[in-house]
């Protein structure tokens, strides 16, 4: 089997699986409990806090925990919408955000809030100057992705924060969920107000995410009802899954820091040379301003659900768009917004590596993948 959906989900670390296991046993007490079990529980949540804040580089009550990106990035804008909408109405954001962002942004629209979806450029990023002309008096928020989960780009975040750092009223939200432990971002010298990561992003385990608050900002809560995560999450903490996302978060800065990056950096651009050689293939991940371990092509008249399926026959696994927006047969936004053309657009297919894929597994992937194209155009051939 090669697993080549990584952006979608990557397989838990040994070591994070036997962190959550070991911990749900022996320490499954509700850590807002008074007695001393909860108390042991509560400490090992507060331990995975600091843990995780010192390899952001951040205050540890700056970490709130999540059940995952989309919930981070809700809390975020909603959070920042609903706390400052007597400061202004108005909420910058781009044509090529994450669902969770895109439709959260829509939901705020039909509330008064006024957004503009910034445009990008044929290699899917945004431009400086489109930004600062977006920028009104009556702007509280911007909020742009670090990575695109689709193509790979890498948005100008240094640069955004930069130019906000003029706009004090201005927060800036960074959806970091693809770049996490691939792509390095200062928070702080990126000038970011609010950040949201995701653990089964990074070999940790689903339904586990932080989202990172600036300590002197205010956000309202979604979630009601308690006191937990300073009271902007209530709910029982995921102690298991807490402690297994901060391990996670440990293993993949190592491995970072180790030149990982780079090696799935050269597995890429195999990649993508060898996708661009393949008559009839288009790439529209620019290796300039993208990260290092998404690749998004089309393959000339076959449907991306298509070939991921035939695919996936051979023992292959990608696929078409973002995996929360896979089954709804819609176009990719992200595409379409860089000028793709439709037909293109309908054939779309994602690659996304982890730091545990081999030089080996991509060779043999394109030389399975030329003789699915190659059968799935015999086939179309015939059916015309």
């Amino acid at each position: 089997m090669i697993y080549f959906d990584n952006s979608a989900t990557t397989k838990p670390y040994p070591e994070v699986l036997d962190t959550f296991v070991k911990t749900s046993v022996n320490y499954y007490a509700n850590p807002s409990s008074l007695h001393s079990l909860g108390a042991q529980a509560e400490k090992l949540v507060t331990q995975a806090r600091q843990q995780i804040a010192n390899i952001l580089g951040v205050n540890q009550n700056e970490i709130v925990f999540t059940s995952g990106g989309t919930e981070g990035n809700n809390l975020a804008i909603k959070g920042t919408a609903l706390e400052y909408r007597a400061r202004g109405r108005h909420i910058i954001t781009t044509a090529v955000e994450h669902a969770s962002v895109f439709e959260t942004c829509r939901q705020l629209e039909k509330l008064g809030f006024r957004i503009t979806y910034l445009p990008v450029d044929s290699r899917g990023r945004i431009r400086i100057d489109d930004l600062k002309a977006a920028i009104t008096d009556e702007t509280i928020l911007v909020s742009v992705m670090h990575v695109n989960n689709e193509v790979g780009a890498v948005q100008p975040v240094e640069e955004i924060g930069r130019l906000l750092k003029n706009y004090p009223k201005i927060l800036f939200h960074v959806d970091h969920v693809q770049g996490c432990g691939k792509v390095p971002l200062s928070l702080h010298e990126a000038g970011i107000d609010l950040c949201t990561i995701s653990a089964h992003k990074f070999h940790g385990l689903k339904g586990t995410g932080v989202l990172y608050k600036r300590a002197n900002i205010r956000i309202s809560p979604l979630l009601t009802g308690g006191h937990q995560e300073s009271q902007l999450r209530s709910g029982t903490e995921n102690t298991g899954g807490i402690v297994a996302a901060a391990k996670a978060l440990r293993l993949i800065h190592e491995k970072f820091e180790n030149g990982a990056a780079e090696k799935t950096s050269q597995i890429r651009d195999y990649l993508i040379e060898k996708l661009a050689a393949i008559p009839g293939v288009t790439v529209h991940t620019d290796p300039e301003v993208s990260a290092p371990h998404i690749i998004n092509f089309s393959a000339g008249g076959i449907r991306g659900e298509v070939l991921v399926h035939a695919l996936e026959q051979q023992g292959i696994f990608i696929s078409t768009t973002s995996a929360c927006s896979s089954k709804t047969r819609e176009l990719s936004r992200t595409l379409l917004a860089m000028g793709v053309s439709k037909a293109e657009a309908e054939g779309a297919a994602r690659i996304s590596l982890s730091y545990e894929n081999t030089m080996e597994e991509a060779e043999n992937f394109i030389r399975i993948l030329q003789q699915t194209i190659q059968n799935l155009q015999q086939v179309l051939g015939r059916n015309q």
